[in-house]
């Protein structure tokens, strides 16, 4: 249960602010939702509490889970598939979709370890680039830091 002014993570489109708790009508029906305003684009969502959790919306990161996240970043050993780019693509939007700050670091890193081998199609170089600010989005607000710190971590780490 979030209340206002609390920060929350919506799946694909990273962190909000709580900005209300409304109740409205909905097919004849009270309904309660949260209003949502994502802080990268001032675009505001009304998720029903009801169901806040099955559509993923959580809290940010404790900056403990930050040393984790960086972990997987770091992680080199894993293979990356040899499916098609769009079959490569779907599967990274699912995990992206997911809300999981951990499947967002692994869609960043398989990325980034792709790139090195071969060139990434458009739709990869974007969501490579939606991958890193939502992450650096979260890890920054996570451990009170200046977003370009975390980016400049992430940068070191892939360099």
């Amino acid at each position: 249960m979030f209340t206002e002014g609390d920060m929350a993570v919506y799946p694909a489109h990273g962190v909000g602010v709580i900005k209300a708790i409304q109740t409205q009508t909905v097919g004849g029906l009270d309904q309660t939702f949260y209003v949502l305003e994502i802080l990268e684009n001032n675009m505001t969502i009304m998720i029903p509490t009801a169901s806040s959790d099955s559509v993923g919306l959580r809290s940010i990161v404790s900056k403990g889970e930050v040393d984790e996240v960086l972990a997987i970043l770091e992680d080199r050993t894993c293979e990356i598939g040899t499916q098609t780019w769009n079959r490569r693509y779907r599967d990274y939007m699912e995990k992206i979709k997911t809300g999981s700050v951990h499947e967002v670091a692994t869609v960043l890193r398989d990325l980034f370890l792709l790139s090195i081998d071969k060139d990434l199609s458009y739709g990869e170089r974007k969501m490579l680039d939606t991958a890193k600010n939502l992450l650096v989005k979260e890890l920054s607000l996570a451990q009170d830091v200046d977003e370009s710190k975390i980016s400049q971590r992430i940068d070191t780490i892939f360099s």
